[in-house]
Order: C-alpha cells, then sequence, then structure tokens
C-alpha cells in the first residue's frame, strides 16, 4: 500500500482498552471544549448530537467529544506561487495530496490535541462509512497516531448493546476505506478543478463542473429533448357503462349525464374513482371494448418520434401529417349501440402530430342494445412486502409519499439516528445509520420483529419462515444493515409528542416498511368480466370489466391498502345474465411523453444506472439546482439553457467521462480499491493520462457557445429587416436573434419551447423615467427593468429585484465608501446601514467577503461616520415602488407591503391595457 502520510507523527504509548461499561453515565463535550480527559479514554464522534446519544451507555471513565465534522480536506486554492493547476494535489507526485486543517476548525483541533495529551485511550467513533472512516484517519494523522495502532469502533445503531459490543472489538483504521475515500475526493478535485476553467473559456465565467453531478444534469437535459421531440400516438378507447336491471337502463341515463356535469369546490369534475363508487352504488358497471368481430379492437396511429432518436441535439424532429381516424370509431361505436352519432374536431396550435387535431365523436346511447354476460373468471393472486428502506429507497419513499427532498430526508433522518431526547429516557437513537445500499436485516433484529407481529397481530400474520431481501446493488457495502428502527419498545404513537414533526412522518415511514417487510402477503381476488352484444349479431362485440377485492391484508395491515383511482369492485354477476347500455363513449386519446424526473424518479435512476452512491444522491440534487443547471417546478426538473450548452460543450470534450457506463464502471473500480485492495494511485494513473490528452484537444478545438448558432423555424422572422432567425446563447440563456447579425441587432427572448415569448409587461412604474416596466429573466433569476427606447443605454432605467417569495423590492442605497482597509485583502471597507445598525463590508464583495469590526472603531471616527452616513442615505432616498396608477408596493424601507400583489400578479396581459393605466 502506498504511503500517504502527511503530518509528522509523534510516537504515542496506549494503555490497554478496557471494555465499555453500561449504567452510568459518561461526559460529553459538544465540540472540542468540556470536561478534562484527564486520565480517562477519549471516545472521538462527528456530531454534538451523537456525542450525547453515545455518552449515556458509557461510564464514568469515557469522555465524548465531537469533532464537529470533516476536520481536514485538500485546499480550496494553492498558496501563492504553487503553480500546481489542482490544489492540494501533487499531478507530477504521483497523486500525493497535501491536506489542510479546515477554516474555523483550529480550536477544535487544539482541543482535541490538548485532550489526547491528557487521555488514557483515544477511540475513534466515526461513522461506519467510508466518510467516517476518512474522518478517524484525518483525526488520527492530526493526533499522531498511527492508523494502524489507531482503536476503532464502528456501530450501526446507536444504542446499549451496539455501542458495548464495538468497543468490545476495536480495530485499526481501515486504510482500504481510507484510500477509496481519498481517490474518490481527489479524482472529483481533478475534474472539478480542470475542467470548470474550460467552461469559463468556452461558455461563460463562473461556471463549474463535476464528474458525477455533470452526468446527473446529462439525465435531466436528454429527458428534456425526448419531451421536446416527442410527437404523440392517437388512439381511441370506446367505454360503456351497463345497468345490471335492464329496467334502469333508461332512468340511469339522465342520472349519469347530471353527475358527470357536478364539480367540486375547485371546479373539478368528478375522479374516475367517484365515478367508480357512482356505478357500484347504482349497480352498474364500466367496462371498456377490446374485441371487435372476434378480433382485437384498435383504432391507432402513430405520431414521428422514434425509439432510439438522438436526443443530445436539440433539434426539433417534425410530424407527419396526420389522417382522421374518426370514420372509423363511428362505423364501431354505431355497432356498439350508439346513435345520432357526430364527429367535430378543433385544432391546437402547440399539438404535434395527431395531437394537433382535438376530435370528437358524439351521440346517444341505445339502452335496447343487447348485451349479456358472456363470461367470469377470479383468480387468486397476492402481493408481497417491500424490502426495508436504503438510502435511495427511503428518499424516494420520503419524496412520493411526505413531499421531502432529499436534503430534507438525509437531514431528518440524521437526527433519528445520532439521537431525539425521549421524556425521562435522555437521547435515544431511533435509527440505524441511514446511509447504506444493503437490504440486510441482523438476525437479532428479525427475531425480536417477528415476535413483535406475532404479539401484535396474530399468528396468520406471521409468515412460517423469515422474509428475505437481495439488494438490487451487489456491492451493497456502505453499511451493514437495512434502515430501520433500533428498538420496537418505540412505536411511532408512544413517542410521538417527542418528535418534531418531520421526525414524526419519517420515523412513521420507516417504521412501517421495517414490520410491515417480515409480515404475510396480502391476498386480492382479481375478476374479470366479459360483455358480449351489440347492433349486428354477426360482428359481436366484447367489452371488459376488472375488478379487485382484498381477501386478506396481510402486510398491508401496517403499510395501508393502496387505492387505485381505475379500480372498481363489481358487485354480484352471473354469467348469461342481460345488462343494458345506458352510457357509451368514444374518446380520443394521446400517448403521453417520457415523464419528467422527479427527486424520487431522478435518484431511483442514479441508482441504477450505478452512478455516485448512497452517501451523495442528495447532494447531486441540491448542487445542480445549485448551479442553475437544473430547475424544480412542481417538484419535477427542468433543463435549464445553461444546463443543455454545458451538457453538450463537454459531450463534445469527454464523450466517455460524460457517458453513464464510463461513470458506472468508475463507481465500481474505486468500490475494489476498498473490496480488492486495488492501489488507488494506479487508478487515478490510468484515468488522468486520456482525461488530460482530452482537456487539452478540448482548450485548442472546441468553439465558444456564443459562437454556435443553430437555425430558427422558418415561421420566425426578425421584426426589424424580415430576415431569418437563429438561436444564440447569452449570458442569460438562448434567444433568438437576426441572422444578419451584427448588422442587424434584434434580438428576443423565448420560452421552454423556443418560440418567441413578448415583452412580459408589468403594472409597475420606473422610480426614474416614469415608463412601464418588463418582466425579464438572467442569470440569476427573475427581475424587472425599465422599458428602454431605441438607442438607449440601460444606466437611464433601473433594475428592481424580486424577492423569493415573487414580490418586488426596492434597491438598496448606493454603499458609502470609508478609508478603512479590508482586513482580508486591504481593498477599501464599505459602509452600509443594516438591520442591526451599521456595518463594514470589503468594496470588492463578491470576490473577498471580508468584513470589518464596527465596534473596534474609534468613537469620534465612529461619530463622524454615523453622519456621513445618514448625510449619504438623505441624498440617496430608497425610492418607493408604485404601480402605473400610484398605488404603493413597498415601503420606506424597500420591503414589500403586506397588502401587495406579487409580480406575476401584476402582469399586463394586454399591451393596450398600458395606456388605459398610465
Amino acid at each position: 500500500m502506498a504511503k500517504k502520510r502527511t503530518t509528522k507523527k509523534a510516537p504515542t504509548t496506549k494503555k490497554k482498552a478496557s471494555r465499555a461499561k453500561g449504567g452510568s453515565r459518561g461526559r460529553s463535550a459538544g465540540g472540542g471544549g468540556g470536561e478534562s480527559a484527564a486520565g480517562k479514554h477519549l471516545v472521538i464522534v462527528e456530531s454534538p448530537a451523537k456525542a450525547r446519544t453515545i455518552n449515556k451507555y458509557l461510564g464514568p471513565d469515557y469522555v465524548v467529544k465531537a469533532s464537529v465534522g470533516h476536520i481536514r480536506d485538500l485546499p480550496s486554492k494553492s498558496p501563492k506561487g504553487d503553480k500546481r493547476p489542482v490544489p492540494g494535489v501533487d499531478l507530477d507526485d504521483n497523486f500525493e495530496p497535501t491536506y489542510e486543517v479546515l477554516e474555523g476548525k483550529n480550536k477544535t483541533v487544539t482541543e482535541l490535541k490538548r485532550a489526547a495529551r491528557e487521555a488514557a485511550n483515544i477511540w475513534f467513533a466515526t461513522d461506519l462509512d467510508r466518510e467516517g472512516e476518512a474522518i478517524a484517519w484525518h483525526l488520527a494523522e492530526l493526533l499522531g497516531i498511527d492508523a494502524a495502532r489507531a482503536q476503532r469502533v464502528v456501530f450501526n445503531a446507536i444504542t446499549r448493546d451496539e455501542i458495548q459490543r464495538a468497543f468490545s472489538h476495536p480495530h485499526p483504521i481501515d486504510m482500504r476505506k481510507v484510500d477509496a475515500q481519498q481517490a474518490r475526493r481527489i479524482l472529483d478535485r481533478i475534474v472539478g478543478y480542470q475542467v470548470s476553467p474550460l467552461l469559463w473559456k468556452k461558455v461563460a465565467r463562473g461556471l463549474s463542473a463535476g464528474r458525477v453531478q455533470s452526468v446527473a444534469v446529462r439525465l435531466v437535459v436528454e429527458r428534456e429533448r425526448e419531451i421536446r421531440a416527442f410527437v404523440p400516438d392517437e388512439s381511441w378507447r370506446i367505454v360503456g357503462r351497463f345497468a345490471l336491471d335492464r329496467g334502469k337502463a333508461n332512468t340511469l341515463a339522465p342520472q349519469w349525464q347530471r353527475f358527470l356535469s357536478e364539480v367540486d369546490d375547485k371546479g373539478n369534475p368528478p375522479t374516475l374513482k367517484s365515478q367508480n363508487a357512482w356505478l357500484a352504488k347504482h349497480d352498474a358497471i364500466r367496462a371498456e371494448l377490446i374485441e371487435v368481430g372476434g378480433k382485437s379492437f384498435s383504432i391507432e396511429q402513430t405520431g414521428q418520434a422514434r425509439k432510439g432518436q438522438d436526443t443530445s441535439q436539440p433539434s426539433p424532429i417534425e410530424a407527419k401529417t396526420p389522417r382522421d381516424l374518426t370514420p372509423e370509431v363511428l362505423k364501431i361505436a354505431e355497432l356498439a349501440g350508439m346513435t345520432d352519432l357526430r364527429s367535430s374536431v378543433e385544432e391546437d396550435p402547440k399539438g404535434k402530430g395527431p395531437a394537433a387535431f382535438l376530435r370528437t365523436v358524439e351521440g346517444k346511447t341505445d339502452p335496447s342494445t343487447p348485451y349479456r354476460i358472456k363470461s367470469i373468471e377470479t383468480k387468486r393472486t397476492s402481493s408481497r412486502p417491500s424490502p426495508p428502506f436504503i438510502t435511495s429507497t427511503l428518499q424516494q419513499a420520503a419524496s412520493t409519499r411526505l413531499g421531502f427532498g432529499a436534503q430534507r430526508t438525509m437531514r431528518t433522518a440524521q437526527r433519528l439516528y445520532e439521537g431525539v431526547e425521549l421524556p425521562g429516557e435522555g437521547a435515544v437513537g431511533l435509527i440505524t445509520y441511514m446511509r447504506t445500499d444493503s437490504t440486510h436485516l441482523s438476525g437479532e433484529a428479525v427475531g425480536r420483529v417477528r415476535d413483535y407481529i406475532e404479539r401484535t397481530y396474530g399468528d396468520k400474520y406471521l409468515p412460517e419462515k423469515p422474509n428475505f431481501f437481495s439488494s438490487s446493488n451487489k456491492a451493497a457495502q456502505e453499511a451493514h444493515e437495512a434502515i430501520r428502527p433500533t428498538s420496537l419498545q418505540y412505536p411511532p404513537d408512544k413517542i410521538k409528542n417527542a418528535l418534531k414533526p418531520d421526525e414524526l412522518r419519517l420515523y412513521s415511514l420507516i417504521w412501517e416498511r421495517f414490520v410491515a417487510c417480515q409480515m404475510t402477503p396480502a391476498q386480492w381476488d382479481s375478476t374479470a368480466a366479459l360483455i358480449e352484444g351489440g347492433k349486428d349479431p354477426k360482428t359481436p362485440l366484447v367489452f371488459k370489466a376488472t375488478g379487485r377485492v382484498l381477501v386478506f391484508d396481510g402486510f398491508l395491515r401496517v403499510a395501508g391498502v393502496p387505492t387505485a383511482s381505475d379500480e372498481q369492485t363489481l358487485p354480484s354477476i352471473r354469467e348469461s345474465q342481460d345488462v343494458s347500455p345506458f352510457a357509451i363513449d368514444a374518446d380520443q386519446r394521446f400517448s403521453s411523453p417520457p415523464a419528467r424526473y422527479t427527486e424520487a424518479s431522478l435518484i431511483k435512476t442514479l441508482e441504477s444506472e450505478g452512478i455516485g452512491r448512497p452517501s451523495t444522491y442528495a447532494s447531486i440534487i441540491q448542487v445542480i439546482q445549485d448551479r442553475k443547471y437544473v430547475e424544480q417546478l412542481e417538484r419535477r426538473f427542468y433543463a435549464t439553457d445553461l444546463g443543455e450548452v454545458v451538457t453538450d460543450k463537454l459531450i463534445e470534450a469527454f464523450p466517455e467521462l460524460m457517458g453513464l457506463g464510463y461513470t458506472r464502471d468508475m463507481e465500481l473500480q474505486l468500490d475494489r480499491i476498498e473490496d480488492e485492495n486495488e492501489d488507488w494511485r494506479r487508478v487515478l494513473n490510468e484515468f488522468y493520462g486520456p482525461f488530460k490528452s482530452k482537456l487539452d484537444s478540448a482548450y485548442e478545438d472546441m468553439t465558444h457557445a456564443k459562437a454556435e448558432l443553430q437555425p430558427a423555424p422558418d415561421e420566425y422572422r426578425c421584426q426589424k429587416c424580415g430576415s431569418s432567425l437563429v438561436y444564440r446563447f447569452g449570458k442569460n440563456g438562448r434567444f433568438l436573434s437576426c441572422s444578419n447579425y451584427p448588422d442587424c441587432n434584434y434580438a428576443c427572448p423565448i420560452d421552454r419551447e423556443g418560440r418567441p415569448r413578448p415583452a412580459e409587461y408589468v403594472n409597475i412604474r420606473c422610480p426614474k423615467t416614469g415608463r412601464p416596466m418588463i418582466r425579464r429573466t438572467g442569470r440569476f433569476g427573475p427581475f424587472v427593468t425599465t422599458l428602454l427606447e431605441e438607442g438607449e443605454t440601460p444606466d437611464v432605467g433601473m433594475i428592481l429585484n424580486i424577492d423569493k417569495k415573487g414580490y418586488i423590492t426596492a434597491p438598496s442605497p448606493p454603499a458609502l465608501e470609508t478609508d478603512l482597509p479590508c482586513p482580508k485583502c486591504g481593498s477599501a471597507l464599505n459602509l452600509r446601514d443594516g438591520v442591526r445598525g451599521p456595518w463594514l463590508g470589503c468594496s470588492n464583495f463578491p470576490k473577498c467577503r471580508g468584513r470589518g469590526a464596527w465596534k473596534d472603531v474609534e468613537d469620534a471616527k465612529r461619530e463622524a461616520m454615523e453622519k456621513a452616513l445618514a448625510e449619504h442615505l438623505r441624498e440617496h432616498p430608497i425610492p418607493i415602488i408604485r404601480t402605473l396608477d400610484g398605488k404603493p408596493l413597498t415601503d420606506a424601507k424597500g420591503k414589500p407591503l403586506p397588502d401587495a400583489p406579487t409580480v406575476e400578479a401584476l402582469l399586463i396581459d394586454d399591451p393596450a391595457e398600458l395606456k388605459a393605466s398610465a
């Protein structure tokens, strides 16, 4: 194994480890401070919450201290004079890393070193995954302890038994895990620090790339293009509602039509679920046409969307001209028993292919049309419980059932793992470790839950043998067990008052999945009834009605019975029974494009493709949004123009690096560093040579994104000179530009579909010019700006920001420059008036975030500066933003008034309204 020592180690002498004791309480410090460790056992963990919980299971001879996360990392930038392109990594010396103590952690390190010198023994009790092992190694390095002699303890749950078992069996720090983590960290650092400057040069300043994150963005971009290029297929469905009592068909028809015309409080018509309930109440069934004259019923045509089409390029696919299917539909509808038939068509300008023509077939239903029950078939089916949660499935379930984002899920799970205060018991760890890709359950946990099931629900809910689940990920090495409750003594109802709302909801989800996974299957009776008949005995029609009834709930007793909106409960029927149609409908249907990714489905795809690992899913989802490569609207991901352009450029330069297969293979190769003792430096060497060659070529050959043009559809023409338009990429994303640029400077913003987007006028008067204002979108989101006239420069008008809630805010006064130097970079400090009074900030912000200490300024100077600031604010008052008719929207401090409408509500649909408002 290669040597990785990056700090000098002092020789240490360790006393023999003693067993952990239960019962009496130890002492804990939230960070590095607290009680002295002199002569005691020092236990180091990551978080104060974890320290408090572990503390209760250790004796008075133990002191637990927290490092509060990572202590060391690769430096974010190289020191002056260091020309290495990747800070902290020597590419010329076999990727030798150099680590530094993180900013703000020096005090913690000092206190931990002091405690370590005084302690009789040192135990490293950080998390059991690679990150936890790496933290333990960094701590050992700083404390001068050889990894092979360190006392490392790991546990999957913070319980008395687990803690005592761990402290009874310490082991050295696992350097294979450390190597695996270190290789990932260095590899990600190389990609991020060497590809990002390429994007600065070829796309825009300030962009960044990531080995795994960029591939995740590619998934969203390709889905975006699949949706954009999608042309739907058209099909027709004929559905009949049949009365089991033929004498009631005539009266049911008008009742059914009245029911369908009803709307709820939100104006929505009856749902399919409520329709099925109405039919059941009126002794009727719903059935769908499946056969005509002995042949399967099918009236459909395809669009132009082809499977396997290249979605890496944004060019749209033209849809073929569709044919009219209504003559075929009318013929079948008449055979089914519809009379007075008529058809109509309405064009949809936004529709593609067949969806550009919305067709309807309407008519009455003849209840005398003969139909009978041809056959009834009932089958007994069963459904098995799902496996216990792993990280990805917990995030998916929390997203779909609770509406939690991945970050919210993991924060809540972390609190449940590290310990929640329960009345009379102190801090209790309620779940096992939450970063895992293994569905394995310990024999002890399975035995306890089987006892609980038998005791609580009875023998019939307990399978003869335990249920076992294989992990979809064969490596499954992030942790030892699936996510489960640590004890069945704490059912959610018992401790609900001690938990925060998010904690209770997530804990209940974990509890239910764990208990349900060891219960018996649910049993269903699925019934299918065929209804035969029609107007022409020579061409009989067959409708199919289906229903499902739960006969034994099994694991659903805990997990809850799923309700499908299209399922109906069939009433009592018999073969050869005559039935009568009272409502037959022919509906035009269109196939749907691929669904946009949600957090749940994106995590599922990342997992199935082997992209990333359980501990990284949440951060991947967050980073790609923070970088503005994707955005989330109504819980669904949309690729931004920036995300598409960056993805195209990265695929152009690094087709392998951006490939799903390559990324998956690289993850497996990094796993082998831990599993098979693969040399981490060799892995990095094999990667870096081809990568560096591609990087050098990209700097030479790649064209700048702003120089690339894409033709726009012919119907879009320049409004100044009539020339064709092209798509260009600018700092705010894609836009339409005249093909005669720079001779003609016409430009127009576009919507998500690439269509020209007219100016969005807002009912706000510019404080400087008195003119109307328009809403635009920039790199940092939407804003409002003055409508300028031909030849005017931006300084004529004004820009107003929109806050996170969508309200307009007034601009703050300009800062007052002082003669005080910034303590970080030496630039002048600016004086501003804040909520808590005057404050000093660097004039070089955001490049420098230095702050001056206002309280340290001499009294006389501070008084003079306060007077100067007051005079400055009088000269630059905050404007009150008003509507076009003078109604105020902000107060004297520039904040939105309580009754002010959002900018969305202030949009003016018709520009003619501007004159009326002026």
